[in-house]
C-alpha cells in the first residue's frame, strides 16, 4: 500500500510497532535479530487484522537523545523498515519514526527500506521535553528529502505530547505553521502522553484550522472512544490499544486490531 492509498482509505488504522531496546541503547535489549522477529511478528498482526499502515519506531531506546540518534540506529530502523514492507507492504503502508526527534535520521532509513512515510514529533517551533528543549529542523527536513528521497512523505505532530511550549502558543496557528510553513503532509493531535486521551475538541480545532490538512488522531484510541474522535479525525495511530491485555510489551492482538478497524469504519 502506498502513502497516497492509505490517505484515500476510509479513516485508515495506523498501527505501531514498539520496539524493544535496539542494540546500545541505554537499556538492555534481546539482540538485533529478537528485536527484527518482535517487529515482523507484530506486522503480521497489523496486516492480518486489516489496518493500512504501521509505524516502525524506537520505543524502547528511551531515554531518548534531544537530538540526533546514532548511525547504527538509522540503519537498524531502516532494515526493520525494509524487512515489514518486503513482507507486508501489499497491505501496509510503512512509516518511520526514530525518536525523539531525528527527521533527518528517520528519512534516510525510510529512504533506505522504501517506506512511504516517517512521523517527526517536533517539525516546527520548540517543545521542553524530558530530553531537554526540542526544536524544529523543518528546513533541513525538507532539504534533505529532496537529495535522498523527494516521495517519502511527512507526518507532523502538533504539540507533541510528552512534552509543552516554551509559553502560550495559538494551537490554531501552531497548525498552519506546521501543515503550510513546515511542509508537513498529516498533522497528528495527541493526548499528554502515550495512551493517554484525545480532546476531540483539539482535533476538531486544527482540523477547522487547517481544513486542507488530513488530521490524525495520534494517542488514546480505544474501541470506547474510537467512534467520538473519527468523527473529527481522518484517521488514527493506535499503539496501546492493540497490545494484548493493553501491555506495550506484550506481542500485538490479531483480534484487537480486527475489532478497532471495525470501529473505526463504523464510526
Amino acid at each position: 500500500m502506498t502513502f497516497d492509498d492509505l490517505l484515500r482509505a476510509p479513516t485508515p488504522l495506523i498501527g505501531v510497532l514498539h520496539l524493544p531496546p535496539l542494540p546500545g541503547a541505554p537499556r538492555p535489549g534481546p539482540g538485533f535479530t529478537a528485536v527484527l522477529d518482535h517487529a515482523l511478528r507484530d506486522a503480521e498482526a497489523l496486516a492480518r487484522g486489516g489496518a493500512s499502515g504501521v509505524i516502525v519506531e524506537n520505543l524502547g531506546d528511551a531515554p531518548y537523545p534531544a537530538g540526533a540518534v546514532e548511525p547504527h540506529v538509522v540503519a537498524m530502523l531502516g532494515v526493520i523498515a525494509r524487512e515489514v514492507r518486503l513482507r507486508f507492504g501489499e497491505q501496509l503502508a510503512v512509516g518511520v519514526n526514530a525518536l525523539r526527534n531525528d527527521a533527518l535520521g528517520a528519512l534516510g532509513a525510510a529512504a533506505a527500506a522504501g517506506a512511504g512515510f516517517v512521523r517527526v514529533n517536533v517539525l516546527v517551533g520548540a517543545m521542553v521535553t524530558d530530553q531537554g528543549l526540542i526544536q524544529g529542523q523543518a528546513r533541513e527536513a525538507l532539504l534533505y528529502r529532496a537529495r535522498v528521497d523527494p516521495g517519502v512523505r511527512v507526518v507532523a505532530d502538533v504539540l507533541v505530547k510528552h512534552a509543552a511550549p516554551l509559553g502560550p502558543v495559538d494551537l490554531a496557528q501552531v497548525s498552519r505553521d506546521t501543515f503550510r510553513r513546515g511542509g508537513a503532509d498529516v498533522l497528528v493531535v495527541t493526548g499528554s502522553g502515550t495512551g493517554q486521551p484525545t480532546d476531540p475538541a483539539r482535533l476538531a480545532a486544527v482540523r477547522d484550522a487547517v481544513p486542507e490538512a488530513p488530521v490524525w488522531v495520534g494517542s488514546g484510541v480505544t474501541l470506547a472512544t474510537a467512534a467520538d474522535l473519527v468523527r473529527v479525525a481522518h484517521g488514527a495511530i493506535v499503539g496501546t490499544a492493540l497490545h494484548r491485555d493493553g501491555d506495550l510489551d506484550a506481542p500485538l492482538d490479531v483480534e484487537r486490531v480486527q475489532r478497532m478497524v471495525g470501529a473505526l469504519r463504523d464510526a
